[in-house]
């Protein structure tokens, strides 16, 4: 779509030939005003840049500025005036118009600006649009569990959302350790700042201290450039440290005086850098033994391990294990433009009764083969890799028997009732928004509200 330009300006023939030279430039849409009261009612119409004059009839263009800039503080507005007075010009940038112009333009220079402006207003609203998409996947409602256990997790994690103690989630490989987070980060109060994720196993030991303080030009070979570590990126936000047990000694007395004094130097540096960061961390190993065995530091892990959150691994939760694959399937299909109306019953089982490894991400990876490899409406046990197929050969398949009839799985029926009243209590009894946020109709949420006899006045008041 093309850009669309205000132009501001009571002078018709200045109006006119900016109008005339935005066209032929860029072929950009122009709407020119004489009045800055006019242009405000329509701002609306979502313009990429505004061109200002200061001196208008009515209301001034610094007042204008003003009033945009609530209505959008990122919107680019460029000030014009025919006085050229250094205090106004001072004010306007102050306010946060993007560039001062003293009349007559230097089209020139303007050009540049605006090509300026509108790239920079194109980019923060994509930077926004993404801070918004990943406040909304990773926010802990949408992690997909129907598991009593990780109904625990979620209590805790609510815990910590808006206070900065330190994390450290315990897990086994896959369990979704990054996921919850993420969730803790995009649902806390430092969900705006930055999320940085640092997996410590995997970058070389020589490099690591590099990638987590940075460094300073000419510290070692190779160092061309000073380069800021991740806890400068991080500044204000939140760092995930993966795999933390991984960490040898020598850095995690560095990390320590980290989380102690909110400082530390650069590699080959010597200036003192402070940051304000959370630190969550998590880590597949047992610290405590670790400690023990002098592979860790005792006073670091204490540091780390102020509120620990334990996932357990899918074998422990079976009622995650279908959930889990009803979601992926439906992703699995929308990536691969294929239509798989579901599972057998026999695959069902074969799923359920095997203990899944790989966890979480075993499960995704698996459901994706499985939705490329059939060319059936139903996933069935001969599409699952061989290992998956050998591991349920001595179980019988009885198909008479109740699903679930197995310990610790919480019945379909009971999640349906479980998300309904978790709907009801974001939306604070909300039928329309609640319907909403389930995907369902008003008639069809009434009729199971009254089947599972809920009464939405107990969610009316802030819970």
């Amino acid at each position: 779509m093309a850009k669309l330009v205000f132009i501001v300006d009571d002078e018709v023939a200045i109006s006119r030939l900016l109008s005339f030279w935005v066209k032929d430039k860029w072929h950009y849409d122009i709407e020119v005003f004489d009045r800055g009261e006019k242009m405000l009612a329509r701002l609306s119409q979502k313009p990429d840049l505004i061109l200002l004059d200061i001196m208008l009839p009515g209301m001034d263009g610094v007042e204008i500025l003003k009033k945009v800039k609530q209505h959008d503080p990122d919107l680019p507005v460029v000030m014009l005036s025919a006085q050229g007075r250094i205090d106004v010009a001072l004010e306007a940038i102050r306010i946060g118009a993007f560039d001062y112009f003293p009349k007559p333009i230097d089209t020139q220079r303007l050009e540049s600006t605006i090509k300026n402006a509108i790239r920079n207003y194109d980019l923060t609203r994509e930077l926004s649009l993404l801070k918004e998409h990943n406040k909304a996947s990773y926010s802990f409602e949408n992690i997909v569990s129907a598991d009593g256990r990780m109904q625990d997790v979620f209590r805790l994690v609510t815990k910590v959302l808006n206070n900065d103690i330190t994390v450290l989630i315990y897990g086994e490989s896959g369990t979704g350790k990054e996921l919850i987070a993420r969730a803790i980060h995009y649902s806390g109060h430092r969900k705006d700042k930055p999320f940085i994720v640092v997996n410590c196993a995997s970058i070389p030991r020589e490099l690591l201290e590099s990638e987590l303080f940075g460094h300073e030009k000419g510290s070692f070979t190779g160092a061309y450039q000073r380069k800021l570590g991740k806890f400068e990126v991080a500044n204000e936000g939140s760092i995930f440290l993966d795999e933390v047990g991984e960490m040898e000694m020598s850095l995690q007395a560095k990390l320590l005086r980290v989380i102690q004094q909110r400082e530390f130097e650069r590699v080959g540096g010597n200036e003192l850098i402070t940051t304000n960061v959370r630190i969550i961390s998590a880590t597949n190993r047992d610290l405590a033994k670790a400690v023990e065995s002098r592979e860790f530091r005792e006073d670091l892990y204490y540091r780390l391990n102020s509120f620990p959150i334990h996932v357990p691994p899918l074998r422990q939760r079976r009622a995650d294990i279908l959930t889990l694959a009803d979601h992926f399937l439906k992703t699995a299909c929308v990536k691969t433009n294929k239509n798989v109306k579901g599972f057998t019953k026999k695959a069902l089982k074969l799923m359920y009764e095997y203990d899944w490894p790989g966890n979480v991400r075993e499960v995704e990876n698996t459901i994706e083969r499985c939705v490329i490899i059939t060319d059936r409406d139903f996933i069935d046990i001969d599409d699952f890799p061989a290992h998956m197929q050998h591991s349920g050969e001595s179980k019988k398949f009885d198909e008479t028997a109740p699903f679930f009839s197995y310990e610790n799985v919480i019945p379909f029926e009971k999640i349906k009732e479980e998300a309904i009243r978790h709907a009801l209590k974001f939306t604070r009894g909300n039928i329309m928004d609640a319907a909403n946020k389930l995907q369902l109709g008003r008639a069809t949420l009434y009729r199971l509200i009254e089947k599972y006899s809920i009464n939405t006045k107990d969610y009316e008041t802030n819970n």
